[in-house]
């Protein structure tokens, strides 16, 4: 693979950590676009005080966009529409620990996977999606009122909502803190902020590297850990009602990184994700020969060394302080 770099990027001060304003960031790894295969090397950088990880000098805002597509939206779109009602019982459970009904918004609600679930006559459901597309089915699929565009554009009034979720979307936006801070303006006191994002810290992205799949550069601009998306959401305001790790494996697409690498280096094409047409029935029974054997197994040996690959936490807005009579 040639490899060369970008002169896409804009200049960014990489000294500034934006959950706990540290300024001593350390290389942390470089690794290509996997899932398109394409040759431009990213640099991702550390910060020590923290642990958070994120994008050295990302594409401009603008050009952001390239790096998406309609290949990408449709792998993601099918990985999502899989997700049924039963998929999300935790996550629901979760949610019903702290609120049983109220105005619920979803960051990024896709196709309204999540909002389906949530379709109950003690719930008033709201999303924000950026592909119209999607929106749309959103809005048909589930009858939320689905805003479209950026997150920090939509219109919703300060102190209405009771729940935001925010599921594998922080980490593509350009200011986690300042969507954080708007979503803090937008709850009610006492209301509950539910974010689930992919954790650097996991085992497995030890284990597997610059191949491990939830670095999806250059889409990917932040990665946290429990300590640092712990530190941002405590620093602008809220409490941590919750916050864990929980085992969702990404070993298959992460060997198939691997396997595709490993071809091109001998010259044999093998298509990337972006690529990759719908499987035959013989590799569909290998595959799940796989799915039932060796990948739950090798998951099990590397979850044993470590934390999950999913933080799951929820961060509730506190209530006014009583002044003292």
């Amino acid at each position: 693979m040639a490899v060369t770099l970008s002169t896409e990027f804009e200049c960014r001060n990489e000294s500034a950590c934006v959950a706990c304003g540290g300024r001593q960031a350390e290389n942390y790894l470089s690794a290509p676009d996997r899932f398109f295969s394409r040759d431009i090397i990213y640099k991702l950088v550390r910060c020590p005080s923290c642990s958070l990880v994120w994008l050295s000098s990302p594409p401009l805002p603008s050009r952001i966009g390239e790096h998406y597509g309609p290949s990408y939206d449709s792998f993601i779109r099918k990985a999502t529409e899989k997700k049924s009602d039963q998929h999300w019982q935790q996550t629901l459970s979760t949610i019903q620990k702290y609120k049983s009904g109220g105005s619920l918004l979803d960051l990024g609600c896709g196709a309204g996977s999540f909002l389906g679930a949530m379709r109950n006559p003690q719930w008033k459901l709201f999303g924000v999606e950026m592909s119209e597309q999607c929106a749309t089915m959103a809005r048909q699929r589930t009858g939320a009122t689905v805003f479209t565009g950026d997150v920090l554009d939509a219109d919703i009034t300060p102190g209405s909502l009771d729940v935001v979720t925010c599921f594998h979307v922080l980490e593509h936006v350009y200011s986690p803190a300042e969507v954080m801070a708007q979503v803090f303006s937008w709850l009610k006191p006492g209301g509950i902020f539910c974010v689930h994002v992919p954790n650097i810290g996991a085992a497995e992205a030890r284990v597997f590297g610059t191949y491990w799949y939830p670095l999806e550069l250059p889409r990917h601009l932040y990665h946290f850990s429990p300590a640092s998306l712990s530190y941002l959401g405590k620093s602008l305001g809220f409490d941590e009602a919750e916050l864990i790790t929980c085992r969702v494996s990404f070993i298959e697409y992460s060997t198939r990184h691997i396997l595709s690498s490993l071809l091109l280096r001998f010259g044999i094409p093998h298509p990337d994700l972006a690529s990759a047409s719908a499987p035959g029935l013989l590799w569909r029974i290998f595959r799940k020969g796989l799915r039932l054997t060796v990948l739950p197994a090798l998951s099990a040996i590397i979850s044993m060394t470590g934390q999950g690959q999913i933080v799951e936490a929820v961060f509730r807005k506190p209530f006014p302080v009583q002044a003292a009579e």
